[in-house]
């Protein structure tokens, strides 16, 4: 973790963070501790131009003044500024413990409170297991998860705020579903492990054209034929199948998707636009909020594209997950006689 350390002070003191003159940096790196751990990093960088921002004190129940840079790792578990929870080891039993969870912190910008909610939901273990039926078990695990969390920050101990939620929420699109699209026209072949008799791989190959392999399901491995179908026009064709968010659309709101399916990329830098052959691409990361944290957005009239929702480097290897940025104008004093836009983007 010396290296994390490291490129944090790097880019704090580099030019281009010179404008940024206050910083909360929150590592989670206690990984000897299992119950505790969960390997969640949230970085807030504040520009010299706000002027009057403050963050909440959870244990004190007040919000403080933002002064200075400072970094926390080894003493996350102690800082007050900050509510950090792990999921219960129950959640996700395939798993011998699981790292993921939540953090929150609370802010204040002029007259404008919300909460930012770092969150890493549950995978996938099994490709198999996740098209055996629609919706998935795992689907059932990160909902469970999910209203976990809404759960815990809009309970009785705090007042509730407009809140925003970003993270690897590993939503995935309905694996049955999608298969039975892209192989619709394909025959299916299971082979199963001679140890054990259970299915091991399943193939569907084209009923002509010298029956050539249209898709190869194994647990680790989603090999189809062309990966084009994921990238063309962002992928739209397949949001269809994201059905995952529709279960808290009372609760929970997101912008238009208009970027490709932001998980597995491969990690090989000559690759910046392949995904690998592991998973069924899906629009993991994702930045989520509450019907009144949609309301503090604006969009100028006399600007265009005042609120973004896209990825970060289409272009380029960024790791097996390309990052999700909402920059948008977040609007203080409305109902005193100045009004004053501030530039916010939050990164996942």
């Amino acid at each position: 973790m010396t290296h994390v350390d490291s490129f944090i002070k790097e880019l704090l003191s580099s030019d281009a963070m010179k404008e940024f003159n206050r910083a909360r940096i929150y590592l989670d790196k206690n990984y000897q501790s299992q119950e505790q751990f969960t390997a969640l990093g949230c970085c807030y960088f504040l520009h010299e131009s706000l002027k009057n921002i403050q963050q909440f004190d959870f244990k004190a129940k007040k919000f403080k003044k933002v002064v200075g840079k400072e970094i926390y790792s080894d003493t996350l578990a102690s800082s007050s500024m900050l509510e950090k929870e792990k999921f219960p080891r129950d959640y996700f039993p395939e798993c011998k413990w699981s790292r993921k969870g939540f953090i929150r912190t609370r802010w204040t910008l002029a007259d404008c409170a919300f909460d930012l909610v770092n969150i890493h939901l549950f995978h996938d273990a099994s490709n198999l297991v996740a098209w055996e039926k629609s919706p998935s078990v795992y689907s059932g695990t990160r909902q469970k998860a999910l209203s976990y969390v809404l759960d815990r920050i809009t309970d009785q101990r705090y007042d509730r705020l407009p809140y925003f939620l970003f993270g690897d929420f590993n939503f995935r699109l309905d694996s049955k579903q999608v298969i039975e699209s892209l192989c619709s026209t394909a025959s299916m072949q299971t082979v199963r492990a001679p140890d054990t008799n259970e299915v091991d791989k399943v193939i569907f190959r084209e009923s002509d054209n010298d029956r050539k392999v249209v898709l190869q399901l194994e647990k680790k491995s989603f090999n189809y034929i062309n990966q084009d179908v994921f990238r063309e026009n962002n992928g739209t064709l397949l949001l269809q199948y994201d059905k995952e968010l529709s279960v808290f659309k009372e609760r929970l709101h997101e912008l238009e998707i208009s970027f490709p399916p932001s998980y597995p990329y491969s990690e090989d830098s000559s690759q910046g636009e392949q995904y690998m052959n592991t998973r069924c691409p899906a629009w993991c990361d994702r930045i989520l909020m509450s019907a009144s944290a949609k309301d503090l957005l604006i969009k100028s009239e006399n600007e265009e594209k005042s609120i973004v929702y896209d990825n970060m480097g289409p272009n380029v290897c960024m790791g097996d997950h390309k990052p999700v940025f909402l920059f948008f104008r977040l609007i203080t004093g409305a109902a005193k006689p100045h009004t004053h836009k501030h530039n916010c983007c939050v990164l996942q």
